[in-house]
């Protein structure tokens, strides 16, 4: 096992590093709110409505009470240090998400008390499951009207993990002390029971909950108690191998409370279980007790497993352990831009991280010089607190890296490792972008670059027919925080198109192409070559759009010759025949010829440009993005609301009546439907029905949308 202590005296068994997923406006700003104020990170706590929360730190934030930008800021609990990441909830932003699940060791998931899960949150839990991430679940808004734990706990079973063995289940460690609010219950909503300690506890709300009353479990709820705490004990001991507490309970003992702990830890990091808890960040109550379990059950960076990459010398798999005596390997996972130099967060994995450094970036092949290291605060624009090392299991900051953007490695010179990449979702909405004025066209362009450095979902182009900049992203949303950051930041004014659909464009079947070029340029001045290629053009998925592999040897074939080769394919697969976005498409060199007097990079390049143009001859698809889109609404808009999803050529997945007079829909419907779909919804629904989007996949457009596009 990898040493606990780094050389800098961070033990690594005491970190934890974790974030706090979910649907949008389940509570995660406030109950991360919660959480600093407790642990004495901040001593007066915000509030999303007034835009005072520490994570929410951003005008645009503020102003529209959503999360935007993921934020990281370290505290400690119980001895413990503790990295803390709040993250959006909305789908525009789930890139924040995506790069920060990728480098966390566990996870905080809040579920609504009366929604349970909702659309984003499938969505996450999803992501979560990609990176192998621990969880704690935190049912929250134990307070409001129709709040129901056993209804809450059953949309987690039902739709996250239907098959126990195969996804882990949900299983209460913390259960609520009534419902609801004093106005509509009869028993509200008021603290917690403790299923392992078997004690109740109640929060002051006099002081925001800071003051915790330990009681005995009030005699209403000792039947509720007793029955979660069975089901409980059968789970957990169905999975004790080590028999831990097992032959205990068999003979008729109480297992000790830590042995307990220590086999729930041991299953939450497994998957095997998720503990749930739950509360209220509106009303103080059952904050501590999540704090209390993040350091019981959630990972700490030994817990995790090593590390795996790529020797980028001779591309063989290597591992790299949680142990600061291994050499250094991080990934940075997301980059800021700041007037005063751009923020690289950096996750350590290995080694050991210090100032006044030289790493390499093996995915660029350059060096980058590391002059400070900093913790730092959720708002860039607050101090950074320099540290004088970072070892495995950290993050941290630096700042003023030349060559090195979101989802590349930094490693030890002499030890090169590739870490895995961080896979982002495809744009699915574009708007043309134009300077108010001409003086601010460079400008403009300097922006736009520094906004696609930060966010790697946000993309810009120029389009060769019509020679306008289009800008691409997650929705109308995300496209709209960067108009307002491109004023706001950069002081550039501009003005967007109306919004539309970005396409793609994928092979219709795979080809075999043999190409061989001995002339260049037009006769008579052109100029006698020699280049042989075979390819396989293929649809392939992978992290990246365009994948090329050269399975010729070097002696077949020169580095210098094949890398020509292997550039141009890159570049002229990246569209279409309709100039969008190629996806899914790869292209294998199987074979290749040269001559030693008249083969040269041009001529390769040529070659492999001619091939690709051959391969996409009528033998390109276009791709439309498919949304997910989930409404609730009161069932006597139920008609209209199906009947206006099907009139978009909507495919409806289910349609569920839940208590109290509500229904829930899924349908899948064409993106190029959707633009007027809030606004729609709110009008058949006298306001009263909820909407969410996300992307879903893409699907052949109708030949109609080709026409179209191509103006026939």
């Amino acid at each position: 096992m990898a040493k606990s202590h780094s050389p800098s005296g961070l033990d690594l068994r005491l970190v934890r590093n974790i974030g706090v997923i979910a649907h949008i406006d389940a509570g995660k700003t406030t109950t991360s709110e919660h959480l600093l104020y407790y642990a004495g990170a901040k001593h007066k706590l915000g509030g999303v409505d007034e835009g005072t929360t520490d994570t929410d730190y951003d005008p645009e934030e503020q102003q529209r009470g959503i999360t935007i930008y993921s934020a990281c800021i370290p505290f400690r609990w119980r001895d413990h240090t503790v990295n803390l990441i709040d993250t959006p909830g909305h789908v525009d932003f789930t890139a924040e998400v995506e790069r920060s699940l990728r480098v966390l060791d566990g996870a905080i998931v809040v579920f609504d008390g009366q929604k349970g899960v909702e659309a984003q949150s499938e969505t996450v839990w999803r992501q979560a499951n990609r990176y192998l991430v621990p969880r704690l679940i935190f049912v929250n808004k134990m307070d409001v009207v129709g709040a129901n734990f056993a209804r809450a706990l059953h949309t987690v079973h039902e739709r996250l993990t239907p098959d126990p063995v195969e996804q882990g289940q949900p299983v209460p460690i913390i259960i609520p002390i009534g419902y609801g609010s004093e106005k509509d219950s009869p028993a509200p909503f008021r603290g917690v029971i403790d299923l392992i300690e078997q004690k109740a506890y109640f929060f002051d709300a006099g002081d925001h909950g800071r003051t915790v009353r330990v009681a005995e479990i009030p005699t209403e709820c000792i039947a509720e108690a007793q029955k979660y705490r069975t089901q409980l004990f059968d789970t957990i001991t169905a999975f004790d191998d080590q028999d831990t507490i097992t032959t205990t309970i068999l003979e008729g003992q109480e297992p000790a409370v830590e042995t307990v702990r220590q086999l729930i830890r041991t299953l939450t990091i497994r998957r095997t279980i998720y503990p749930v808890l739950c509360g209220s960040g509106r009303e103080h109550i059952g904050i501590q007790p999540l704090l209390d379990a993040v350091t019981y059950y959630l990972p700490c960076p030994l817990d995790r497993p090593a590390v795996v990459g790529t020797n980028p010398k001779n591309k063989k798999e290597e591992r790299r352990d949680p142990d600061p005596q291994e050499p250094f390997a991080g990934l940075v996972f997301k980059a800021a831009w700041h007037p005063n130099g751009h923020r690289f967060f950096i996750r350590v994995y290995s080694g050991i991280l210090k100032p006044n450094s030289r790493m390499l970036n093996p995915t660029h092949d350059k060096k980058e010089n590391i002059a400070k290291l900093f913790h730092v605060h959720a708002d860039p624009n607050r101090g950074l607190e320099e540290v004088d090392s970072a070892p495995a299991g950290d993050i941290v900051a630096v700042i003023g890296l030349k060559d090195t953007k979101t989802g590349d490695t930094l490693c030890d010179t002499h030890h090169p490792i590739v870490l895995e990449n961080i896979a982002f979702a495809e744009t699915v909405v574009s708007q043309s972008i134009e300077p108010e004025s001409s003086s601010d066209r460079d400008k403009l362009t300097l922006a736009l670059e520094m906004l696609q450095l930060e966010d790697p979902t946000f993309k810009v182009k120029s389009d060769k027919d019509t020679g306008q900049t289009l800008m691409s992203g997650m929705g109308t949303l995300h496209l709209e925080v960067k108009r307002h950051r491109l004023e706001r930041d950069f002081r550039v004014k501009a003005r967007v198109g109306q919004p539309r659909v970005s396409y793609r464009e994928m092979l219709k079947s795979p080809r075999v192409v043999d190409m061989l070029v001995e002339t260049i340029g037009v006769p008579p001045h052109d100029k006698k070559v020699f280049a042989q290629l075979k390819i396989e053009f293929s649809n392939h998925k992978s992290l990246t759009p365009v994948t090329v592999a050269n399975f010729v040897s070097s002696e077949q074939l020169s580095p210098v010759l094949a890398n020509a080769a292997e550039t141009m394919l890159k570049d002229s697969l990246q569209s279409g025949d309709l100039g969008y976005p190629m996806m899914n498409v790869q292209a294998k060199i199987l074979e290749a010829a040269s001559d030693p007097q008249l083969s040269t990079e041009e001529a390769f390049a040529y070659a492999a440009a001619k091939a690709c143009r051959q391969a996409m001859e009528e033998n390109v698809l276009l791709l439309e993005p498919i949304m997910s889109v989930r409404v609730t609404t009161p069932d006597q808009f139920l008609g209209d609301v199906i009947g206006d999803l099907s009139r978009r050529g909507g495919e409806i997945v289910r349609s569920e009546s839940h208590a109290g007079g509500v229904s829930e829909v899924e349908a899948k419907v064409p993106l190029r439907e959707l633009f007027d779909y809030a606004d729609r919804v709110r009008s058949l629904s006298q306001g009263r029905a909820a909407s969410a989007l996300e992307p879903h996949s893409y699907a052949p457009a109708p030949e109609s949308v080709r026409r179209e596009l191509l103006g026939e």
